[in-house]
Formats: structure tokens, C-alpha cells, sequence
């Protein structure tokens, strides 16, 4: 292993509680990476010797983004759909279907080709870890090579063939949850980390989804959910039930629901980007942190309720609409994604951690939600190593 000194760094953010503050920030600091990992954070002047350095003149440093949700695994787009939205039509979950036809029809080559170029824009905007989830296949042979897809680009893949009952299935609900609880299960159990559930009016409802999540407990997949995104409904109270690592969404939220999540620890994931793109009220994301709750900030990139890769546009969002200061933003987008996943290596520059992170160009992490839309990451690391 060799190791690498990143010094210059005007700011840089650990997330690390012993470095004082909400990001463990450090003014012109240095950052030492062995191999894949972080191995020493501090003060440039106390900088130890490497192998090799570089200097970022005066750059901010941050922890690569966590992005804990999205839907990279699908053909064509539903850019009608978008443009009919900002003309009045309300968004509903019966757009997924058309996205699942286009993926039934689309090669493996087409779709892996379609995943690589997502992740490529996600790496370029900072992001380090990709959660992606299958869901618009919805059929037993779909549903596995889009789990043996996204394997190729991460670990973290979730199992989502219970994101609506596809039209073949429409007048046999049951038998579907059948299909998703057996015989899909079966076939994709040896490519998936997580199991999900869509728990919304026009998905599934809470007595289907536990009968959904059990089974994939039973598998070894742990749960996370899609959750009150488009009313209240039972999705938060069955996320803390069955110990889902996530809820995502959280729009909708009662003081039970709130209270539900802070006792249980599950995590709320929220998704800005879905209400820009749908018009949407945003989740009230002040109400969730005054009550204790972890928070992760996610693109939910998909090609219906929000086509963005952007980490960085999310935290604008979660500022600007969503009354979370800069350094909760951040700190969702990196740590709370983490957490998120249930990966205490991720999301932070301590030593042992994964040495992911991003160059701005820009003095502060500040000038994420100050200048949202430009491309301030310069570079982006995964392992200790430039992309």
C-alpha cells in the first residue's frame, strides 16, 4: 500500500464529533490516506510524511456524498410526464408501469449502459456510495438481471419488486405478493443487500407489505421502506416495526409518525428533488431533526418523480426548501446516508474510514446550497484513489 498526503485544504469536514461543531471542521488542514483508508486528519502544520502528495490550494475537502436511494435500472424517460406536471396533472404511481414496459423491452447492454452513465454524472457531482434498487422490471427474470446490473456498480442494491403490481398482475393483487414472496424472491436473493416496499395508495398496503418484507427477512435482506410520500398512511409505523433501516420519503408525517421514528432509530430519508420535480409540498425536515430524528438526504434519481443525480442540488434543496441549515444538509448527504445504510465506514474522514471524498472549487462546504447548479466538485475519491 502506498500512502497519499492531501494538503492545501482551505476547509476540510471530518463529521468527526472530536474536531468540535456539527462537521468536525478543520481550517487549512491536511489529510493523510493509506491505501484505501483514512489514516490521520488535522492540521496541515502537524502533517505526517507520505509517499506522495498533492495540494488542493486552499480547496475545501468533504466526505464523498452517500446517496441511499435511487432507481438507476430502467430504459427510456417520462420527460412528457414531467412537462404534463408543470401544466397541473398531479403526479400518481401509475407512471412506474410505463417505465417497466420500456425496461421489459430494453437488452441487458442497453441497461447496464444506461446505469454507467447515471453513476458517471453521480461521481462527478461528489457522489462516492450509490444505493440502487430494481423495480421496474416486476417480473421474475426483469427483476433478477436488474439486481445482477446494478451489482456491477455497488453493493448496496435493494430488491423493489414491490414498487407497484404490474399490469399483468392488475387483477390478482394477491397473487402478485405471491410472485414477489416466492418465486422472485428465489431467483434474486443472491444479488440483493436490501428488500423494499412501496406502501402507498396505488402500491402496496401495510398488511401486503410486511408479508413482503418478513419474507425477504427470512432471506437475509434487511428492510427499508418508501414511506408516506403521497399521504399519511401506515409506512413509518411498519418501517419501525420490522426495524427498517430507512423510511424514505417522510412527507406526510403525524406527531406519531415522528415520535415512531425517533424512538426506533430508523432513519428518514428525505428526497427534495422529488418534490421540485412533482410540484410537491416538501417534507418538513425542521420538525423531524427538533425531534431527534437521523436524517439522509438522497437523489431518489429515477426517470418519473425526479430524473437528478446531484447530491449537491439536493442540499440546495434541503436549505432553500426544507429549513435545514448548510451543515445539516451536508451532514444528511454524508453521514446520515451512511447511516442510512448501516455502514459506519462510510460518510465521515476518521481514521479507518473509507477514504471517499470530494474536492470543491470553492473555499467552504458553504458554497454547496450558495451556488447551487454550478459544478464545483473538482475531483472525486473512491478508496483513496482519483476517479
Amino acid at each position: 500500500m502506498t500512502s497519499l498526503l492531501v494538503t492545501g485544504i482551505g476547509s476540510l469536514v471530518t463529521n468527526d464529533p472530536a474536531h468540535g461543531g456539527p462537521l468536525g471542521e478543520l481550517a487549512d488542514a491536511a489529510l493523510l490516506v493509506d491505501g484505501s483508508k483514512v489514516a490521520w486528519a488535522g492540521p496541515r502544520a502537524q502533517a505526517p510524511a507520505a509517499d506522495t502528495a498533492i495540494d488542493v490550494g486552499g480547496r475545501a475537502v468533504v466526505p464523498g456524498f452517500v446517496d441511499s436511494h435511487s432507481h438507476l435500472v430502467f430504459a427510456g424517460d417520462r420527460a412528457a410526464e414531467f412537462a404534463a406536471r408543470m401544466t397541473g396533472t398531479p403526479y400518481s404511481a401509475g407512471g412506474i408501469r410505463t417505465t417497466v414496459a420500456a425496461t421489459r423491452q430494453a437488452t441487458d447492454e442497453q441497461l447496464t449502459a444506461n446505469v454507467a452513465r447515471l453513476v458517471t454524472e453521480m461521481r462527478r457531482q461528489g457522489t462516492t456510495t450509490i444505493e440502487i434498487k430494481s423495480g421496474y422490471g416486476l417480473s421474475v427474470a426483469d427483476e433478477a438481471r436488474s439486481l445482477e446490473i446494478a451489482r456491477q456498480f455497488t453493493a448496496e442494491t435493494t430488491y423493489l419488486g414491490a414498487h407497484v403490481v404490474p399490469a399483468d398482475h392488475a387483477d390478482d393483487p394477491a397473487a402478485y405478493v405471491d410472485l414477489v414472496t416466492g418465486p422472485m424472491l428465489d431467483a434474486v436473493a443472491p444479488h440483493a443487500k436490501w428488500i423494499d416496499v412501496f406502501v402507498e395508495r396505488g402500491a402496496f398496503d401495510a398488511d401486503q407489505a410486511r408479508t413482503i418484507l418478513e419474507a425477504g427477512l427470512a432471506r437475509g435482506l434487511q428492510p427499508r421502506i418508501h414511506a408516506n410520500q403521497l399521504g399519511e398512511g401506515p409506512g413509518v409505523q411498519l418501517a419501525a416495526e420490522v426495524g427498517a433501516a430507512a423510511a424514505d420519503h417522510c412527507t406526510y408525517l403525524t406527531d406519531a409518525d415522528i415520535d415512531a421514528l425517533a424512538q426506533s432509530g430508523v432513519v428518514a430519508g428525505l428526497l427534495p428533488a422529488v418534490e421540485f420535480s412533482t410540484r410537491s409540498p416538501y417534507p418538513n425536515a425542521r420538525r423531524l431533526l427538533d425531534a431527534g430524528v437521523t436524517i439522509a438526504l438522497a437523489t431518489d434519481c429515477n426517470p418519473g418523480s425526479g430524473y437528478s443525480s446531484s447530491m449537491p442540488f439536493c442540499i440546495a434543496l434541503a436549505v432553500r426548501e426544507m429549513h435545514m441549515t448548510p451543515a445539516e444538509a451536508l451532514w444528511s448527504a454524508t453521514a446520515g446516508g451512511a447511516a442510512a445504510l448501516r455502514r459506519p465506514d462510510l460518510g465521515h474522514l476518521t481514521p479507518g474510514a473509507q477514504a471517499n471524498f470530494a474536492v470543491l472549487d470553492a473555499p467552504s462546504y458553504l458554497h454547496l446550497p450558495y451556488r447551487p447548479g454550478v459544478p464545483l466538485v473538482t475531483q472525486t475519491f473512491i478508496a483513496g484513489r482519483p476517479l
